[in-house]
């Protein structure tokens, strides 16, 4: 019996090689170590809104005007997400929805992966995003339509 104790009663092969060593003790719960990082991510985010939503992007001269919209006078599926960001601060989800849909979505998306990587945190679990080649391409032919649509004469709903 390689690896294995012949004579204990309970055979058991050797882990020392799997099992990790034990953390330092630094005096620091677990908990607030493994929520550190999704803590600070979310303190940047907040930072970032906090300054979109006092700095208004609908005044010009306060952000750089998008290099694609100046240059061609096409939106790229960026355009008014400065000022969608905005309304969502001031809590205006039309005018959030009207200046740029996917980026409320993406802010939506942002609130549900925190909560799901906030809980996994607790519970000690990492988080594991993998999406497929089918959600990548899903996701980026609504981008690339959501473009196209809003530069038409017809989309001119969706532009901000």
């Amino acid at each position: 019996m390689r690896g294995v104790d012949a004579e204990s009663p309970n055979p058991k092969p050797s882990t020392t090689a799997l099992t990790p060593a034990p953390a330092p003790s630094s005096g620091v719960p677990a908990v607030a170590v493994r929520l550190a990082v999704p803590a600070g991510v979310l303190a940047a985010v907040v930072g970032a809104f906090a300054y979109v939503g006092s700095v208004d992007p609908n005044e010009p001269g306060h952000y750089p005007v998008c290099p694609l919209l100046r240059l061609t006078g096409l939106y790229c599926p960026g355009c008014g997400g400065l000022r969608s960001a905005h309304a969502v601060v001031h809590g205006d989800v039309l005018t959030a929805l009207h200046a740029n849909a996917p980026a409320v979505l993406g802010c939506l998306g942002f609130a549900v992966l925190w909560t799901f990587w906030v809980i996994r945190a607790v519970r000690g679990r990492p988080l594991r995003i993998d999406p497929g080649p089918v959600h990548l391409w899903a996701l980026g032919t609504l981008l690339l339509v959501f473009t196209v649509v809003r530069n038409l004469p017809f989309g001119g709903w969706l532009r901000p």
